[in-house]
């Protein structure tokens, strides 16, 4: 999954991609210091999955991964290129969920692009110039899909029809999540792929003494179908430095019970409504996979491998939970809780997954 992290100039987010990946990305006090995306592949830990090895004698463990860019701050005009906007909105529109930094702090050293801190502001600023990118392109668009309609097309008609409340909704201020697809229009959505239909998580970037969210962008987030989540930047960026069990340490003291990276790799999958389910045998690799809630176990395969997926013939499952207490597979299977599944199983949070497939 890819993340890209967007915000005002200044706001925080080559910090924050610093600290949720340590990756050192040049973090000045100036805008467009980030031109190309910074691009870091994070492991997503689970400690399941290290009991699941543990229990299994599996070789290794390989855990999933979650990809965070940090695109350059945008600011008012981006959609008609200024500050290299059309350039940034390009990398957003390449990612699979935005994640939006919203200055909340009061550090005065960190200068603000337009001089005072006011989060809602800025979220309506961001949000403003990724609805007017998408109200050209919808715009583009509709004029290609009317020619079509005109020939009788069903699918072209019902995209039109489609595209006509998307540009009235987004006119009116509206992001295109607000505007579901019929399915008689297809692959309309993906074809235009309107930035302001991925889903959001907004991170305020509090000072390092303040643990909630914003009233003003909970309420911001809660009404545009969003999640936020608070983190203070600068003190996750500190704790990023320290050896693993100093800064366990002194997240104790401070209170904060997870890291940065876990508040907001947990929000980004809650909110694309994912499930993890594990696969893992005797010297072989214990390994997390990722899933949309509701799949089943042949879309399962195909995350592990296309050919498993088309040789699909059943699949052994079993809660992660049941497999450690009972020992092992051969435990599960003599309590009964080592199940055979068809293709249609609808696969759950913590389901470990082998796939008996013919090559």
């Amino acid at each position: 999954m890819k993340v890209g992290i967007v915000g005002l100039p200044n706001a925080g987010k080559s910090t924050l991609f610093n600290a949720l990946t340590q990756a050192g990305a040049e973090a000045a006090n100036y805008p467009f210091t980030t031109i190309e995306p910074n691009v870091a592949i994070v492991p997503i830990r689970d400690d399941r999955l290290e009991q699941v090895a543990a229990i299994v004698g599996a070789s290794e463990l390989v855990f999933d991964t979650i990809s965070f860019q940090d695109i350059a701050g945008l600011v008012a005009g981006a959609h008609r290129g200024e500050g290299l906007g059309n350039r940034f909105l390009g990398h957003i529109r390449e990612t699979d969920a935005i994640l939006h930094v919203v200055r909340a702090h009061s550090d005065e050293r960190v200068v603000h692009p337009e001089g005072r801190v006011d989060p809602l502001h800025d979220i309506e600023t961001i949000e403003t110039e990724l609805i007017l990118a998408d109200l050209e392109q919808a715009e583009r668009r509709l004029d290609r899909v009317v020619r079509t309609a005109r020939g009788g097309e069903r699918q072209a008609i019902a995209e039109q029809a489609w595209l006509e409340q998307l540009i009235a909704a987004l006119q009116a201020g509206k992001p295109a999540r607000s505007v579901p697809v019929p399915p008689e229009a297809g692959d309309a959505l993906r074809s235009l792929g309107p930035i302001t239909a991925k889903p959001t998580l907004f991170v305020a970037n509090v000072d390092e003494d303040v643990a909630e969210v914003p009233a003003a962008v909970a309420a911001h987030a809660a009404a545009s179908a969003a999640a936020a989540v608070a983190i203070s930047a600068r003190v996750e960026s500190e704790l990023g430095e320290l050896e693993p069990e100093d800064a366990a340490a002194l997240r104790a003291e401070l209170g904060v019970a997870e890291s940065g990276l876990e508040r907001v790799t947990r929000a980004a999958f809650e909110l694309l409504d994912q499930i993890a389910f594990f696969t893992a045998g005797e010297a072989k690799p214990a390994q997390s996979w990722h899933l949309r809630r509701g799949l089943t176990a042949w879309h399962a395969a195909g995350e592990i491998h296309s050919d498993i997926q088309r040789g699909f013939v059943r699949a052994e499952v079993v809660d992660w939970r049941e497999l450690v207490d009972g020992g092992g597979y051969a435990g599960a299977r003599e309590r009964g809780v080592l199940r055979l599944e068809g293709r249609d199983y609808p696969m759950r949070d913590g389901d470990v997954l082998t796939v008996k497939f013919t090559p």
